[in-house]
Parts: C-alpha cells; structure tokens; sequence
C-alpha cells in the first residue's frame, strides 16, 4: 500500500488538469454544458459583430424609422389640411377668436346669462375692428391729396440722390428705367389683370373663411368644453379618454397663451412704431401701424418687413435723414421684442427657442406660404405642450 506521501500520490499531483498521460486507463467522459457568462463576453456571443461594434447606429437607426413614421403622418396631416385649405383657416380663426374672447365670456357670465355674454363679446369686437378699419380709411382718404404730392415730390428726391454719390446714375439711365417699367406694366397687362381678379377671387375666399370662423367661434364661446366632451366620449374608448383629455387641456393652454401673447407683442410694437412714426412726420403713419400689427403674428420676421415698408414710404416722402432713422427704428423694435417682450409677454405660455421659432417659420412659409409661417409656431408650441403634457413625471 502507498504512502500518502508516496511517487504515485506525486504523480498525481504532478499532473495538470486536461492533461492526457500515456498508459493511463481512459475515462468515461461527459459533455457538460458550457458555463453561463455574462458580461462583454455574453454580448459578443449574442449579437453579431455590426451591432457589437456600432452600437451608436442601432441607437440611430431605432430612431430612425420611428422619425420617419412621425414625418409621413405630419405631412398627410398638412395634405389633407392644404386640401381643405379654406375650412382650416376658418378653424383656425375660430380658435383664436375664441382664444381670445373666451375669458372676456366667463367674466361677464357672472352677470348675465350665456347666450346674452357671447353675443355681446362677439358683436363688440366685430364693431371695435370695424370702427378702427373706418377710421384708418377715414385718415387716410383726408391726406390722400397731400400723400400723392408728398410721394411724388418724394421720387424726385430718390432720382436726385442716386445721380449724387455714391450711385452716380444717370438721368438718361434713369429715365430709360421708367420707360422699361412702363413698358413691362403694357405688355403685362393682360396676365397683370388676370392676377388682380384672382387676388379678387382670394378676397372673396378670405370673407367666406372669415363668416365661417365667426359662425364657428359663437359654438366655440358658447359650449366649447362640452363639445371636446362630446368628442372625447364618442370617438375615443374609455381607457384613452383620460390621456386625450390630459393632451387636449395642455394643447388649448399652449394655443390660447400663445395666442394672447402674440396679440399683446403685436400690439406693443404697433403702437410704438406709430408714435415713432407720427413724430418723424412719416407719411401714412396709422395704416403702416396697423401693417405693423398684423405682420408681428409671423415671428422674426413679418416685424422687419413692414417696418421695411415704411422705410421705403419715409424714404419717398421724408428723404434719407428719416429713412435712416426709421431703419434704425427696426433695429429698436427687433431688440425689443426679442429681449424683452416675448421673454416677459410669452415666456409663461411658450417656452421656444428662437432658433426653433424661425425654422418654424420658415418650414411653414414653404409648406402654405404666409398662412403656414402665421400657424407654424402655435402648431409647434402645441405640440410640445403635448409632449411635455404626456412624458411621465420623475421619480
């Protein structure tokens, strides 16, 4: 018998594990799974080598198609509303108007019954519009003699400053302009008249769009809460009435805050490019502030383009001096409303960036023209009024 200590126990020691010794007795052997790994090395087995070692792009191409799905709903959403371009302008209309008139309702349903408050929001502002359009045309139609003389005298100052330096143009060149322009306006005259009786026809629209709107916005007024309800209750099962209900609630808070804010932005600009106006002596002061109203509902940019108009009316009737001097008003203006009306007026309501409002607007200006850069940043603040709305609450 062999000591524990003995050559066999040391060969046996001796030997290393999966190592085969020659004259030795085979064993029985059996194939035992292989061990679980985790870790690197369980990925590496798992998933195929692209995807182990790019895994950026299965993050992006997740992404990716999910994007894809939202853009070809955003752009079937804007196809059918190009489709029914005229109804959704009325909506459209109709929602601001209510935006807008709604509180001024539930104010006066205090004292008086629901019926009587809407048609009395209704056909005051309908007679507060009328009465500032009246006296506009009013003011206008008064200096009109004055206006053509002082815009022709105007011209001749233009034609004057660009003989001087540094233009240096001609008179002959001048002339030879003009007489270009009028043989343009001759020749096209037939497709330039086509143009104004379309034009005519878009007006015709526009009316038609506008009794819609305000046919809808005395429901809108009236009962609008029990219409969403009613929508909610009819077209949607019980269990996703109560995240649509949610979602609807942050959209019309975003809608309507954006709505009042814009028109308060679009009033403070007005009035004081018309008082700067009015003191620079400028020609047409009350319909460039009006102008000036309507073109602050397209953010960024419908500001610097009509007070680009009235430099060109400062120019003609005023000179150079107060044409500088109404640019440099833009500026003014531009800094103003970006620095402090829109942080102060719009902050509560519309949290965008700036860089977000203008491709915005611009994306909009391209899909529907002026109406699509006027609806593109409502649409927007909706939507992520929605989203914020829907995404669940840290822990």
């Amino acid at each position: 018998m062999t000591e524990a200590g003995g050559p066999a126990s040391g060969r046996r020691r001796g030997r290393r594990p999966g190592k085969v010794v020659l004259g030795s007795r085979p064993a029985h052997s059996v194939r035992l799974p292989p061990p679980s790994r985790s870790g690197p090395a369980a990925l590496a087995t798992e998933h195929p080598r692209a995807e182990r070692t790019v895994p950026w792009l299965r993050v992006a191409a997740a992404y990716a198609w999910r994007l894809i799905l939202v853009g070809i709903v955003v752009y079937g959403v804007f196809t059918i509303l190009g489709r029914f371009q005229l109804v959704a302008v009325a909506l459209f209309i109709a929602l601001v108007v209510t935006s807008v008139l709604r509180p001024l309702a539930d104010l006066l349903n205090r004292l008086l019954p629901r019926p009587l408050c809407v048609a009395v929001v209704l056909v005051g502002s309908v007679l507060l519009v009328s009465a500032l359009l009246a006296f506009v045309g009013e003011a206008v139609a008064g200096e009109w003699a004055q206006l053509a003389e002082e815009l022709r005298g105007g011209i001749h100052r233009i034609e004057r400053w660009l003989q001087g330096p540094p233009f240096r143009i001609s008179p002959g060149r001048l002339t030879a302009l003009q007489d270009q322009l009028l043989a343009y306006l001759s020749a096209h005259r037939a497709s330039l008249l086509n143009s104004a009786l379309s034009g005519l026809g878009r007006i015709v629209e526009l009316v038609t769009a506008g009794a819609l709107a305000l046919f809808t916005s005395v429901f809108f007024i009236h009962s609008g809460e029990r219409l969403w309800r009613w929508a909610r209750d009819v077209l949607l099962p019980a269990g996703a009435r109560p995240v649509w209900d949610r979602a609807g609630h942050a959209a019309w808070r975003a809608f309507a805050g954006y709505t009042r804010g814009i028109i308060i932005v679009a009033a403070t600009n007005a009035v004081l490019v018309g008082a700067a106006l009015i003191l620079l002596r400028v020609p047409l002061a009350l319909p460039l502030m009006l102008l000036e109203f309507f073109a602050t509902f397209v953010p960024l940019v419908g500001s610097p383009v009509a007070l680009g108009v009235a430099t060109v009316v400062a120019l003609a009737g005023r000179g150079p001096i107060t044409a500088l001097a109404v640019l440099l008003l833009i500026v003014v203006i531009g800094q103003l409303e970006g620095h402090v009306l829109h942080p102060l007026v719009m902050g509560w309501s519309v949290r965008l960036h700036p860089l977000v409002v203008a491709v915005s607007v611009i994306a909009g200006s391209i899909v529907a023209g002026v109406i699509g850069a006027v609806v593109a940043v409502p649409f927007v603040s909706v939507v992520w009024a929605v989203l914020s709305a829907l995404r669940p609450a840290p822990p």
